[in-house]
C-alpha cells in the first residue's frame, strides 16, 4: 500500500499550497450543517505490523459549536466505523479481523469558496472480532482508538471531503499485553 503514503503526501501538499490561495467567506453561526455523512476508508499500518485496512464510516454531524471572527469553525461529530484488517498469519496464526468503532470527534475548519481545510481529533472505543493479528497479540478484543486528522472539504457546498488520519489503537493496559497498532488512513466522505 505504498500508493496510500504517496496519496497522503499529495493531499498534505495540496492542503498547504491551497491555504494561501483560498478566498474565505464568512459563515453565519445559525446556518445548519448537513447532518449525515458516509465514507470509505483505505489504510495501512505503521511499524512492525504489515496490516492493510478497508472499511466505511457513518457520521452524525452536530451543529457547530462556535465560530471566531476570522471564520474558524469548531464542531463535533459522532462516527461509527467498520473496517476489515488484512495481514499475514505471523506468529499468532491470525491474518485478519473486523474492527467496529464509535468515536466522538472535534473538528476545526476554515470555510473557503471551493476548498475548506480542517484538522480534527478523536478518541473512542473499538471492538475487534479477534484479539490477534499477524505478530500482534492485543490480549483482549477491545481497544481505544485515538486519531489526528487533516483534510479538505471539497466543492462550494462542501459535499465531499478527503481526510488523512493517523490513528493509534491500544487496549490501555486493560489486558496483559498491550502492543498497540498505528495506522495511516485516507477517507473519502460525502455529506447529505
Amino acid at each position: 500500500m505504498k500508493y496510500i503514503k504517496t496519496l497522503i503526501g499529495i493531499l498534505v501538499g495540496v492542503m498547504f499550497v491551497s491555504v494561501d490561495t483560498i478566498a474565505f467567506d464568512d459563515k453565519k453561526i445559525y446556518e445548519s450543517q448537513k447532518r449525515l455523512s458516509v465514507g470509505f476508508e483505505l489504510g495501512t499500518s505503521e511499524g512492525d505490523a504489515n496490516v492493510d485496512r478497508y472499511g466505511g464510516v457513518l457520521r452524525y454531524n452536530f451543529e457547530q459549536v462556535f465560530q471566531t471572527g476570522s471564520g474558524i469553525q469548531g464542531r463535533f461529530y459522532a462516527e461509527l466505523s467498520a473496517t476489515y484488517w488484512d495481514g499475514e498469519n505471523g506468529t499468532t496464526g491470525n491474518n485478519d479481523l473486523f474492527d467496529f468503532g464509535m468515536t466522538p470527534v472535534f473538528r476545526l475548519s476554515k470555510k473557503g469558496r471551493n476548498l475548506s481545510p480542517f484538522i480534527e481529533l478523536g478518541l473512542g472505543p473499538h471492538v475487534h472480532t479477534k484479539s490477534k493479528i499477524e505478530n500482534e497479540d492485543f490480549d483482549i478484543p477491545f481497544a481505544f482508538g485515538s486519531h489526528f486528522g487533516l483534510g479538505l472539504e471539497l466543492g462550494g457546498d462542501g459535499n465531499f471531503e478527503l481526510l488523512y488520519r493517523f490513528q493509534h489503537l491500544s487496549n490501555a493496559s486493560l489486558g496483559d499485553e498491550n502492543p498497540g497498532i498505528n495506522f495511516h488512513a485516507l477517507q473519502l466522505v460525502t455529506h447529505f
